[in-house]
């Protein structure tokens, strides 16, 4: 009795027993095990702690950000895998690999990391990374923000993979409608984990929202005015309005929905006078911003690629500019089409069709304007370029059959089946992840100082298209034939095996295409040498960021550029000219500082207390952040000085290549 009151619900049954539960389970607990052995043997736990934990260093927040991202897309993956290949055999007398509760949550766990933390984790690990280089700033406009947003991100993935150790995960769906996720059918402590890894890691994402959003409307280099932006920065500034304005949409929705378990309230249960559809109206005002807040800074590094591959000028650049503005604008008025069957009436669903239609018109302004970028460019076919034209192909598709689904008509018989499925992961991997890992390959040597290698990387590249083709298209025509999503088993008779067995394999091939960019990324480590950036500009690209070192020294620029021209390094080289002078200031830069890391700690301890009703430890991790937060903000000391004869010996150590 007393270690009930304790530990509230928390005991020994919690732990799983499901042997790929288990297996799950003791990777995660095996990789706790490995990491700090690992750590100590090699003596590393103070360089880890001095140059990484505690680091407000933008561009290792930026990596860090990439790691946990790159983690999390393995989980998404190994579920995809485990969705695909119960599809593939469980079907007539054959239950398959997972029972129906299981791949429940396998499905719920899949769509919530490939969103929260995959696509987001990766979108704020690049822009960390380049955008302060690409405006000409030193650092993000609140440094120790920054920190905070990253690890309460990271503290959300671990929470979120805590389930796999005690407990369950959400069976009620990556969006977690109600009522199915209401008390009275799912019971567990799944949807509680759903809400607590989403909320924290929600909180961190609008932070970065507000900090990112002030870094580019008050840091960018003198004489940068908005219209002689980068596109990515401009495809940035879109991207944060949308975190700003959506996310806090998200934090009410899942604290409601909290209260509705945790204290016996009735915001959406409808026996309790509450609204269901309130719910889902809400998670998607916020979730269809969502979308175009993944996918703006995706467009944004195609233009920077196509323009740099191309060794053209962007096309249309103002249009590009106005196309972003339009973008969020109508992206707050198509949410509604995700569920035209809710019975809201003609003239709703006619509004929100016409949107969805009008909405695809600057997506489409884009497209062209880099055909029209590469129209008589001097193409170079290496990687980064290979992954945009697959995103053509892919996206355009996708786009075609959204145009499709936003007609309420053929939306009512589509509906929850797997073409509306095949439709969203087509805009997500061909536009999303395709962007990112566009964008990592192209600046990988800004990042790191040498090049990934190319060969690897155009096998990862057709692995992956070849892939992701055989993984949906099948999709598609079941979704035509009446095969709905979260489909666990279905009848022989129905002929949809021979589909499904082609979308198996075609997620394996994708498992493929992440086994060559991992490989890429062990080779190119070990013959870093034979790749080594000796320029800093080794695309011969057009914008700030290659102007410095690779990897870029601690304050970015040793002098702040002054900007005249949209693509001031390109520029800058055919005029032979030199970003550096010969006199160097002093520079101050932030400290670093646990304090981030200590309240994403006390944020995870509190939402772990909150899953598990362990009532005395909720005030207590609850006050632990809000001291945390007063004694970091009391803090004067948290700035340190690289005087000018440093930053002056840094510069001359500084290898030299092309004109810089």
């Amino acid at each position: 009795m007393l270690l009930a009151n304790v530990l509230g619900k928390l005991n020994a049954d919690q732990f799983p027993h499901d042997p790929i539960a288990a297996g799950g389970a003791l990777t995660v607990v095996g990789a706790m095990i490995v990491i700090p052995v690992l750590l100590t043997y090699f003596k590393r736990w103070g360089w880890l702690w001095n140059n990484w934990l505690t680091s407000l260093d933008h561009k290792k927040i930026g990596i860090m950000y990439l790691l946990v991202s790159g983690i999390m897309l393995l989980r998404g993956v190994a579920d995809a895998l485990m969705m695909r290949t119960q599809q593939a055999v469980s079907t007539g007398a054959n239950s398959g690999i997972l029972d129906a509760e299981h791949f429940q949550q396998v499905f719920s766990a899949h769509g919530s990391i490939m969103i929260f933390f995959v696509g987001m984790g990766f979108m704020f690990g690049i822009i960390n990374v380049i955008l302060p280089q690409q405006i000409g700033s030193r650092d993000v406009a609140f440094p120790f923000l920054n920190s905070v947003s990253f690890w309460l991100f990271a503290a959300g993935a671990i929470l979120m993979n805590v389930s796999l150790v005690v407990g369950e995960f959400s069976s009620a769906g990556w969006l977690a409608y109600p009522p199915l996720s209401e008390l009275k059918f799912s019971p567990g402590v799944g949807v509680d984990y759903w809400i607590w890894s989403l909320q924290i890691a929600g909180v961190g994402s609008l932070l970065s929202g507000i900090n990112f959003f002030t870094t580019i409307i008050k840091m960018r280099a003198a004489g940068m005015t908005l219209m002689k932006m980068p596109m990515f920065a401009w495809s940035v500034l879109g991207s944060m309005a949308l975190v700003i304005t959506a996310f806090p949409i998200l934090t009410v929705t899942l604290a409601l929905l909290a209260l509705d378990r945790s204290l016996g309230m009735h915001f959406f249960t409808t026996d309790g006078g509450g609204n269901a559809m309130m719910y889902i109206n809400l998670i998607w005002a916020w979730g269809h911003p969502e979308v175009y807040i993944l996918i703006l800074p995706a467009f944004g590094i195609f233009s920077e690629i196509v323009a740099t591959f191309s060794r053209k000028r962007l096309f249309g650049y103002t249009s590009m500019v106005w196309a972003i503005g339009a973008i969020v604008f109508l992206s707050f008025t198509v949410w509604l089409h995700h569920f035209f069957t809710m019975g809201a009436g003609a003239d709703v669903n006619s509004f929100f069709g016409i949107m969805t239609m009008v909405i695809s018109i600057p997506t489409g302004v884009k497209i062209f304007n880099w055909l029209f970028t590469m129209y008589r460019g001097r193409i170079r076919l290496a990687t980064p370029m290979l992954w945009f034209l697959g995103f053509v192909v892919t996206f355009t598709i996708g786009g075609v059959f959204g145009v499709l689904l936003s007609v309420p008509p053929a939306d009512f018989q589509l509906h929850n089946s797997l073409f509306l499925v095949a439709h969203f992961h087509t805009m997500i991997i061909g536009g999303v992840l395709f962007g990112y890992f566009a964008g990592l390959t192209y600046w990988f040597p800004k990042i790191f100082g040498f090049k990934l290698n190319e060969r690897l990387g155009k096998y990862a590249f057709w692995f992956w298209l070849s892939g992701f083709v055989l993984a949906f298209v099948p999709l598609y025509i079941l979704g035509l034939m009446g095969a709905t999503r979260r489909l666990n088993h279905y009848d022989a008779s129905l002929g949809w095996q021979g589909l499904f067995i082609v979308a198996a394999v075609g997620v394996v091939l994708v498992c493929i295409g992440i086994f060559f960019q991992v490989l890429q990324l062990v080779v190119s480590f070990l013959l870093r040498k034979n790749h080594t950036d000796m320029t800093g500009d080794p695309w011969n690209a057009r914008t700030l960021e290659w102007s410095t070192a690779s990897p870029s020294p601690v304050y970015n620029f040793a002098v702040l550029p002054t900007v005249r021209d949209r693509d001031e390094f390109w520029e800058m080289k055919q005029r032979k000219e030199s970003l550096k002078q010969p006199k160097y200031e002093a520079i101050e830069l932030p400290k670093n500082s646990p304090f981030g890391l200590y309240i994403a700690i006390a944020a995870g301890v509190f939402g772990f207390a909150v899953i598990w009703q362990i009532v005395w430890l909720i005030p207590i991790a609850l006050l632990a952040v809000i001291a945390l937060i007063i004694v970091r903000s009391s803090d004067t000391d948290t700035e340190y000085r690289i005087s000018a004869a440093q930053v002056a010996a840094i510069e001359a150590a500084r290898p030299r290549g092309q004109v810089v």
